[in-house]
């Protein structure tokens, strides 16, 4: 796939999830803000109840024996004359004429009057009915004092006889004096609306979260739902990478494939051409000459065939492994031996430190022998000028430690990230410097993930490679 198209598709893919996210998000504001509308009606609608159940017991109901024993002491005689006044006539028109000249006396008379009992019950039984069940806070305004006189059912002004009722019901409020109540927007006059001596007010505390509690199930199901998204746009992407990436490697397998076998074909070709020649094909010896050459072209080939149809038997899991005890003090001493020649014509050193005192393993003689000789293939191909090869083996808890070390190019950390990959070549490309299909390190891996082994690599750029192998030692059933 283009890079410009895929790129296109993560630009597109985030927009979306951006969209997503933010319309979301407003719906959820939206939806919080339609909650506190219709809370703050209900609230005020509360309120307007209480306010007019507040004035209908202020205009029916005897307050000056109460009134005059609570201010005898400011009001003297004016209070003697109004009880002896009170006594003589006791209906409803004198009382409101009283209840009038108290109020024109203290403007506050209406609010001190208040029966504190009575008030909370209100509250209490208007907000259920309107179906709020938060812990909230309510105080009650003087304009005269230019403070709250009345605090959740408690006097807040020092006058006498202004303690709490000890039957108050309070359980509904928070008992604290919040700062919030001076800004809470829940606020009703009381008694005339034109010249009232005060306000009530109601602070809830948990309102915002109230609110937001509303939306929560919305909000996480919202959350849920675009984390499922998102966690597919990252796998989506993930997944178009790797496959481009594996479609590069295949594509250089296929260049190096093509190499690989392009040459031996080129030479069995140019054999078979001399044989045929008149010169040649009378000559006994210059026929052997050829013939040997076409057999070991053939034989090469065969080989990488034979390379590629393993890794394709080790990727379905379709191979057995014939498991014996192996010596691999043994197996590095007959590899050692067959890589020496070659390390040897360019003027390096293979060196062998055999210190595994129990070598002995249980593996396939095979597939372990031919993976110390890839290994060591490595080692030889990727050195530069004269090759340094240290190959050890160790004894370590449960099994040996079998280590090759190089001069070699070594690799970048990102190359050590994906050096078992299949296909995976540290050149890549039509580059032919270095040969090979780009399989041998992950047979190598394959094999060793097969005996229950590990392999890890240690590498710097331009200061070679070490290779560690472990194999356990056999399990006891």
């Amino acid at each position: 796939m283009n890079k410009k198209v895929i790129w296109a598709i993560i630009i597109l893919m985030s927009t979306a999830l951006i969209g997503i996210a933010v319309t979301q998000f407003v719906w959820i504001k939206a939806q919080v803000s339609l909650d506190e509308s219709n809370f703050d009606d209900r609230v005020f609608t509360a309120m307007n109840n209480v306010k007019a159940s507040l004035k209908e017991d202020a205009s029916t109901k005897d307050f000056v024996d109460k009134w005059a024993v609570r201010k005898k002491s400011l009001f003297g005689q004016n209070i003697n004359f109004l009880n002896k006044y009170k006594s003589r006539d006791q209906n409803s028109l004198d009382n409101l004429k009283l209840e009038s000249l108290m109020h024109a006396i203290d403007p506050d008379y209406p609010l001190l009057s208040i029966n504190r009992k009575k008030l909370n019950r209100y509250i209490k039984s208007e907000l259920e009915d309107q179906g709020i069940h938060l812990k909230y806070d309510y105080a009650v305004y003087s304009n005269k004092e230019k403070e709250f006189i009345i605090r959740n059912g408690v006097f807040a002004v020092p006058l006498e006889g202004n303690a709490s009722s000890p039957d108050m019901d309070d359980s509904h409020t928070t008992g604290k004096d919040h700062k919030g109540m001076e800004n809470s927007p829940y606020k009703v006059k009381l008694f005339n609306d034109d010249e009232s001596p005060g306000y009530l007010k109601i602070f809830f505390p948990n309102k915002q979260s109230y609110l937001w509690a509303k939306v929560l199930p919305s909000m996480l199901t919202s959350l849920l739902f675009a984390s499922l998204i998102l966690m597919c746009f990252i796998y989506t992407i993930y997944v178009i990478f790797r496959q481009k990436k594996v479609s590069e490697m295949k594509t250089d397998f296929i260049n190096n494939m093509t190499h690989e076998f392009k040459t031996p074909i080129a030479t069995i070709s140019l054999a078979t051409d001399s044989i045929t020649n008149k010169s040649v094909i009378n000559s006994e010896e210059k026929v052997g000459r050829f013939a040997k050459i076409i057999k070991q072209e053939n034989k090469r080939m065969l080989n990488q065939v034979e390379k590629v149809l393993q890794m394709a038997r080790i990727d379905k899991k379709d191979f057995e492994l014939k498991l014996t005890s192996v010596n691999l003090n043994d197996v590095v001493s007959q590899a050692a031996t067959h890589s020496r020649l070659k390390v040897t014509k360019r003027n390096g050193i293979l060196e062998t430190k055999l210190r595994a005192n129990q070598p002995n393993v249980e593996g396939d003689l095979t597939h372990i022998s031919n993976i110390v000789h890839n290994l060591l293939d490595n080692a030889e191909k990727y050195s530069t000028d004269e090759p340094k090869i240290i190959i050890s083996t160790s004894n370590v808890k449960g099994g040996v430690e079998l280590s090759i070390k190089d001069n070699g190019i070594g690799m970048t950390k990102e190359s050590q990230k994906h050096i078992f990959d299949k296909f995976y070549r540290v050149h890549t490309g039509n580059r032919h410097d270095v040969k090979g299909f780009g399989l041998g390190l992950s047979y190598v891996k394959a094999l060793i993930s097969a005996h229950n082994g590990t392999i890890s690599v240690e590498s710097e750029l331009g200061k070679g490679s070490t290779f560690i192998l472990f194999f356990p030692f056999k399990q006891s059933d």
